[in-house]
């Protein structure tokens, strides 16, 4: 199982439960971006360190360490598609190839790489069942929460997703106050939080047709602080499909902070899950 990292804790937990199962693991790291504490985790043997844009560095990799499965988990700091990137051959080829530069279009390509070589790349939420969002209220806080808000917010976020813009929006009574774009979620949380606006509501959703195999919606503690930061004390994540980062800790400390963690479904695909 080769584990190809990006940023931040998503890659911990998962080489975590995959460690717990007792497989045989592997990781192809990216440098400026996988945590040091997870790249030292593995012996020299069971490591590669590659550039962000080498894709022909780890499609051998990969080769190297006989990788059979690959789980593709964790960010990539967005603005590296305009500084920091460092494409091969192989990438200058893919990139070359592509009318519009995206997360779907990228990944979407080297997913293809990786699979023509014979490595069977794995749903990105392998191994986290227990950390996914369920349906209904998931924290103890009596605060009343605004069914309408919520579902007006999962149509918004919906919508915006399907034009790739982001996956997370910042909504009141009908009104969008913040979207996600290319500043990412955080940002979007802060800018947010500076308008003074009182009873918003945080929604994450999936895009329509969301290739699982790459960039899942994650909720974690850092996302939870900012909330709090921002006087947000509404969650909605989409049921199924978003990753909370060590779930039980992080509805232990929302509700320690009185904000309401949700799980919901959108209506048009309900009957599909």
């Amino acid at each position: 199982m080769a584990v190809i990292a990006g940023k931040d804790r998503y890659p911990l937990c998962s080489v975590r439960s995959i460690r717990r199962l007792g497989l045989p693991i592997c990781l192809v790291g990216f440098e400026g971006e996988t945590e040091s504490d997870l790249i030292a985790s593995f012996p020299e043997s069971q490591r590669r360190l590659i550039k962000v844009g080498q894709v022909g560095r780890l499609l051998k990799a990969l080769e190297d360490m006989s990788a059979t499965y690959a789980l593709m988990v964790g960010q990539i700091t967005p603005k590296r598609l305009f500084r920091g990137l460092h494409p091969d051959l192989k990438a200058m080829r893919l990139l070359g190839g592509l009318k519009e530069r995206n997360a779907s279009t990228i990944f979407g390509s080297i997913r293809r790489e990786i699979e023509a070589i014979g490595v069977t790349m794995l749903d990105a939420r392998a191994f986290l069942d227990h950390d996914l969002t369920t349906p209904g209220s998931m924290t103890s806080s009596r605060a009343r929460i605004d069914e309408t808000a919520l579902r007006h917010g999962a149509r918004i976020a919906r919508a915006v997703a399907a034009l790739d813009i982001g996956q997370s929006v910042v909504v009141k009574a009908g009104t969008v106050i913040a979207v996600e774009a290319f500043e990412g979620t955080d940002a979007m949380i802060r800018r947010a939080g500076t308008l003074d606006v009182h009873g918003t509501v945080f929604i994450k959703t999936s895009k329509p047709g969301q290739d699982f195999h790459f960039d899942v919606p994650v909720f974690g503690l850092r996302t939870l602080e900012l909330l709090k930061a921002s006087g947000i004390h509404t969650a909605g994540l989409e049921s199924g499909r978003t990753i909370m980062l060590d779930r039980s800790s992080l509805i232990e400390q929302a509700d320690a902070w009185h904000i309401n963690l949700v799980g919901y479904h959108h209506e048009k695909s309900e009957a599909g899950h």
